[in-house]
């Protein structure tokens, strides 16, 4: 390394650094709550839609036949599970209060 001459030292940390800054960051942007697919601000994620209301009957804890609520190991309701058009799953208590998501 001693024969490279210091400014392609420095070149080829710069290309080394950002090869590893863009690989390490790929899949965070797809999880991240900045993200708009994420983002609580998103239509498609807001409990006003009739889609993750809690009053539509595929999110009602006494609907057994859905497949959106979430049981404890006791069969009580916890939640509800809704994917989005975007692919992700949002994630909401019986309140239809946002908790997370998990992104596609």
């Amino acid at each position: 390394m001693k024969n490279i001459p210091k400014y392609a030292r420095y070149i080829l940390y710069l290309i080394v650094m950002f090869y590893a800054a863009s690989n390490a960051s790929a899949g965070s942007w797809d999880d991240s709550p900045y993200n708009w697919n994420n983002s609580e601000d998103n239509w498609d994620n807001s409990s006003n839609n009739w889609n993750n209301n809690p009053n539509n009957w595929e999110n009602n804890p006494s609907n057994w036949s859905s497949d959106r609520i979430i049981r404890d190991n006791n069969g009580d309701a916890t939640g509800y599970a809704v994917p989005n058009s975007n692919g992700v799953t949002n994630i909401y208590d019986l309140d239809g209060n946002r908790e997370g998501y998990i992104p596609k």
